[in-house]
Formats: structure tokens, sequence, C-alpha cells
């Protein structure tokens, strides 16, 4: 397959280089979307991951004449009847922090032991062009939340999220044992395989 092109659905240029990192022998090239700073901004009010990632991948794409890769995920802890779900970038509201959004997850959790704290990282990515979505995959990793923050690596819940096959939290984990075993590298890695396989970027540049 020849190198092509697929835009990202963010102007953050740390969440690029997790991409890059994720596929570094890909033939895919990953770019940020120039417009994406520019566009109005998707909202991402659906109950569930899926609708969230392919509607911001088919809504951004209709601003570009490439290919755009969009993802929604978040952290789902079933004692807490799924929270904090697709809030999970909002959970303790628009400006909280990380440590803000951690603090109040440990503080829902406090009484639970066992069972009761297994959680799981999810993440779909949707590939879209020209307002049309070309594919959707999806993937998890299965964890459980830690009595408090643990190691200084990693973003988001990745403090206090305990991985049993890795004997640590995320934000203890090395890049290289995160990106093998978190959601969103797992489900990256479904969707470079849909694109070679099915040549949607070439597919699409044929019909520009």
């Amino acid at each position: 397959m020849k190198v092509d092109h697929v835009k990202l659905a963010t102007s953050n240029t740390g969440k690029l280089r997790e991409y890059q990192r994720l596929a570094p022998n890909s033939p895919i090239v990953l770019e940020l979307m120039t417009e994406f700073a520019s566009t109005p901004k998707f909202d991402e009010a659906a109950p569930t991951f899926a609708e969230n990632a392919a509607g911001k991948a088919i809504y951004y794409s209709q601003f570009t004449v490439s290919v755009v890769l969009a993802e929604d995920s978040g952290l789902v802890v079933p004692a807490l009847d799924g929270r904090p779900g697709v809030h999970s970038a909002r959970y303790a509201g628009e400006k909280a922090t990380d440590v803000d959004r951690n603090r109040k997850l440990l503080e829902e959790m406090r009484g639970l032991s066992g069972e009761q704290r297994r959680a799981r990282f999810v993440c779909v990515s949707a590939l879209a062009e020209r307002g049309r979505a070309l594919a959707v995959v999806s993937d998890f990793v299965e964890g459980l939340i830690a009595r408090g923050p643990r190691g200084t690596g990693g973003f988001g819940y990745d403090p206090i999220f305990f991985v049993p096959d890795l004997a640590k939290t995320f934000g203890e984990a090395t890049p290289e044992e995160k990106d093998r075993l978190s959601h969103r590298g797992k489900a990256f890695r479904k969707m470079l395989a849909a694109i070679e396989e099915h040549d949607f970027p070439a597919r699409a540049a044929a019909r520009q």
C-alpha cells in the first residue's frame, strides 16, 4: 500500500505524538487537522463512546478533503453505574484538572473493595471522509481503581488505574508498556489494520 495521509480531529500535538508512537512502522502518515482550531466545536453530547466518535469524525470530515480520524474514550466503573463514562473529561467540571477528577472518583469509591473496584478504559476510533463514516472500531483494557494515585506518567486517570497484567498503574508504566496494553493503543492498531486492508485513504484520494 502506498503512503497516505490521515488527519486527526484534534489540534493537540501531544496526542499526535502518542498516535505516531503507537504506529512507528505504519505506511500511514498522521497529521493534525489544521482546520480544527477554526472549525466550530462538535458537541460530544451522545450517550455512548461510539456515537461521539463517529459523530465527531463525520462532522470534522466535512471541513477537509482528507480522511479524518476521531476518537472518544473514557473510564467505566460498573460499581458506579458506568460513571464517569462518556463524561470522563468533564467528570469534575469543565475546568477541572486531572487531579480534581481523580480525587472525585476516589471519593466516590470510598468504602468499595475487591470486585467493586473493577474498571475498564474504553476507546472507540472512527474514520470518516467528506461526511461519510468509513470505519468504527473499539477496544478496552480491564483494571482496578487503586486506593490512591501512583506514578507520574501518563495523563487523566492513569495514576489510579491499576493494571493486573503489569502489576502497576498506567501512571507507573513506561510508555511502551502502556502502548502495548492500553485501550487507545489496541483500538488504533485495529483501525490501522482496517485502513490498510480496505485502502480507505487511497480510495478517498482517487475520488478527489
